[in-house]
């Protein structure tokens, strides 16, 4: 048996109603990176607090050597509530202590960045914990260190640096990392091998999650396994991540070609061209237009009951962090007065840019819609007066006017000169810009996936889309037909469902419904997101919070809405169950947006990603990377590039607007459709971002030299570039294979060969220097 210097000796361990480990042998090497998978409830966690010694096994014994010391993140962290956040995170250390070291100083800026270090644990929100938590932890040097889903309440920005402090932490060969965690890309990026925990075993694999996929999918296979329905959602998922960008990159974890050979029969993840057909035909063409939208929220420092008044009448989960901001921009200014050995507010590693202005709104009437959802505090008070005379109009109602009116127009006002100057009054809104004059069109079956740090606006971005938010300028058309579903971060809709059994609650749906041209029962969906026939009598109370977020999902899509708007949809899920929701909604015709921190699952589930980012929503034609690389050029002292109109200015279309595509906007994306009516697409969706009037000064680097056509025609080469160059790639490693297992006496073969690979290496390399000019020009 090996000597692991943490590990377990023949380990059994159940729980009432489940056994989790059966006589489990397994353990840690100095210098493993090892990414743990499995189910919800399988033993993950459980794990971990074996090696920890909080749990302690049935039979078998943990091993340890001699010294070690063993650091762990668990789920519920152990910091005191009465502690600051500079007794709990910082442990004491004094200000110079930390930020005197390169790696300290990281790690606080990053995770602490922003936060008040004198307030208590007990006033921080659960990411604030969760961060305080992470800093703790990493602020400690361990030999083994154990994270379970550390990427909890982080931004996709946070989660990129985490990544690359794990990979660096350690010299190659020492330390050691247990990682759990439901975020794929962060597993491929971080870990070296894999451990599937499954049926009270540990079945380790070699490599980082797309590698472990491709084991997988052969040991199924080889072993003729009866779970069918598991198999073949992973041979889905291996034909995704092998036909994509990350199975093209020179980093690498699996042979593609022997995924080729595996996925050979299963088709493109989904038809988008169909999807789109079905959908046009269930929405007709107008979805959702943001027509020279900006929102603000007034700022009101120092008076927290003003800021709590507003949440509760405008429910915006935004409004929170736009007031931490208020405050730390305060404290900020304090502590730049104050001497570096007395800092109170740390300084984050990259501060979000953002847009502060004014604008005068002409009202009749104080509870104006527009002036509520700002935060005006005497149009809250005046609403809530309102309200309690008058019951809020109901879902139902409002449904009813949308079709009664062919379509429903959220904001606009008395905005035009002649109606404004018979207006009671004029309230000039000051504060924080979330949108800057935005025009973003939505059409049906776009499916968009959006990016932002936290507090970036994202979540009043989906308010907004779907009417529950009145925009301060500007006006949101929302379609006749449209009928909207939120899968919102909270479980609101279940805690009313609560004492009702399962089968009592999907006997109030249809009996059945067509799925990917099959016809299904509302029991047999349910079955496909992991739900069991016995679990039919159970209480919708009784469900883990993983089983709450499924069964969420299932009503969602038994209500047949046409556009789906999903708020962190991966909260809650482990791996399996995400493909699981993944393969749904390849299938599912309608309009899609996703706002999510897993890049995986964003890129995976939507054809086009978008930032939220300095007031403008902007393309990313090559999905969240891009969003970071633009993070990363504010981080050191660039400009974000100007969105100049790259395909002119054209009037006319759904209701007139003036509209203009940047650089990064959805002109140059593939399969995005340019504008409305004669001027645009057939169904008139597509997506725009309309020029940056950011707070930073705004330069050159960055911008794109193309304009018009030659832009368009460059972007549809580019394209075409990295196709070939990923068959070349193909070829090239075909042709060493062959060279390797040639004859090394036959010189004419080899010879023949080598001139195969010379000549696909000179075409490689002639394309990749037209991609890179063609990439500078396209301001890349």
């Amino acid at each position: 048996m090996p000597t692991y210097d943490i590990g377990l000796e023949h380990v059994s361990l159940a729980f009432a109603t489940k056994t989790i480990f059966t006589d489990v042998t397994q353990g840690v090497f100095e210098g493993d990176r090892i990414g743990i998978v499995g189910r919800n409830g399988d033993g993950k966690s459980t794990l971990l607090h074996l090696f920890r010694g909080t749990q302690e096994p049935d039979s078998g014994r943990v091993t340890k050597r001699g010294g070690l010391t063993f650091g762990m993140l668990d789920q519920r962290d152990p910091l005191d509530d009465a502690a600051t956040i500079r007794e709990a995170a910082l442990e004491g250390r004094a200000d110079y202590e930390w930020a005197a070291d390169t790696r300290s100083r990281e790690i606080v800026e990053a995770l602490l960045g922003g936060m008040d270090l004198n307030a208590k644990v007990g006033s921080l929100s659960g990411g604030q914990r969760r961060r305080a938590d992470l800093a703790r932890l990493l602020l400690h040097d361990w030999d083994i260190l154990a994270l379970d889903e550390p990427t909890n309440h982080l931004d996709v920005v946070t989660i990129h640096w985490l990544a690359e402090h794990l990979k660096n932490r350690w010299s190659r060969g020492q330390g050691a990392l247990l990682l759990v965690t439901h975020d794929r890309w962060f597993l491929d990026e971080v870990c070296e091998s894999m451990w599937e925990v499954h049926d009270g075993v540990i079945e380790p694999f070699e490599g980082g999650y797309s590698a472990y996929m491709l084991q997988r999918v052969e040991r199924d296979r080889q072993a003729d396994v009866r779970e069918t329905k598991r198999r073949n959602l992973a041979r889905k998922e291996l034909a995704w991540l092998s036909r994509g960008a990350r199975a093209r990159s020179t980093k690498q974890k699996f042979h593609v070609k022997a995924a080729r050979e595996l996925i050979a029969d299963v088709p493109p993840v989904r038809n988008s061209i169909e999807l789109r057909q079905m959908a046009t035909s269930r929405l007709g063409k107008q979805v959702v237009d943001l027509i020279d939208v900006t929102q603000i929220f007034e700022k009101r420092r120092g008076d927290a009951a003003d800021v709590a008044d507003i949440a509760d009448i405008a429910d915006i989960a935004d409004i929170a962090d736009i007031a931490d901001d208020a405050a730390i921009d305060d404290a900020n200014a304090a502590a730049a007065a104050n001497a570096p050995s007395n800092v109170d507010v740390v300084r984050p590693m990259y501060a979000e840019p953002q847009v502060h202005g004014s604008l005068e709104v002409a009202v009749t009437d104080m509870d104006d819609p527009r002036l509520v959802d700002a935060g005006v505090p005497e149009a809250v008070a005046a609403a809530a007066a309102a309200a309690r005379a008058e019951a809020a109009m109901s879902d139902d109602e409002r449904e009813t006017r949308r079709r009664n009116k062919g379509g429903e127009t959220i904001g606009g006002g008395i905005d035009d000169a002649a109606q404004a100057t018979s207006a009671a009054r004029r309230v000039v809104v000051s504060g924080r810009e979330i949108l800057d004059d935005v025009t973003w069109l939505i059409g049906p079956g776009d499916r968009f996936g959006i990016v932002g740090a936290n507090g970036a606006g994202k979540s009043t971005l989906l308010k907004l889309i779907d009417g529950t938010l009145t925009p301060t300028a500007g006006r949101v058309n929302i379609g006749k037909t449209v009928k909207f579903a939120v899968l919102s971060q909270r479980l609101d809709e279940l805690e009313k469902l609560g004492n009702y059994k399962i089968k009592e609650v999907l006997s109030r749906y249809k009996p059945s419904y067509i799925v990917d041209g099959k016809e299904v029962t509302p029991g047999q969906l349910m079955e496909r997101l992991g739900f069991e026939s016995a679990q039919l009598m159970t209480p919708i109370r009784d469900l883990s919070g993983g089983q709450k977020r499924r069964m969420q999902l299932l009503l969602i899509l038994l209500d047949e809405p046409n556009v789906l708007i999903m708020d962190e949809p991966g909260n809650d899920l482990d791996t399996d169950m995400l493909a699981v929701m993944e393969d749904l909604l390849d299938t599912w015709p309608g309009t899609l947006i996703v706002v999510s921190h897993d890049r995986y699952l964003l890129e995976r589930v939507t054809d086009q990603q978008f930032a939220l980012i300095g007031g403008k929503i902007r393309h990313l034609p090559g999905g969240v990377q891009d969003y970071l690389d633009m993070v990363e050029d504010l981080r050191n002292g660039k400009p974000l590039p100007v969105d100049e109109p790259a395909y002119g200015r054209k009037k006319g279309g759904r209701g007139g607007a003036t509209q203009e595509f940047g650089a990064f906007g959805a002109a140059g994306a593939a399969g995005a459709t340019a504008g409305n009516g004669s001027d645009g697409g057939a169904d008139g969706s597509g997506a725009l971002a309309t020029s940056a009037s950011a707070s930073s000064a705004n330069g050159d680097d960055g911008e794109s030299k193309l304009t018009g056509k030659a832009f368009h025609d460059a972007s549809k080469r580019v394209a075409a570039i990295e196709r070939k160059l990923a068959k070349f790639e193909e070829q090239q490693a075909d042709l060493e294979e062959q060279m390797a297992a040639h004859d090394p006496s036959d010189y004419e073969g080899l010879n023949a060969l080598n001139a195969q690979l010379k000549a696909v290496t000179d075409e490689s390399d002639a394309l990749t220097a037209e991609w890179m000019e063609l990439s500078e020009q396209l301001g890349r």
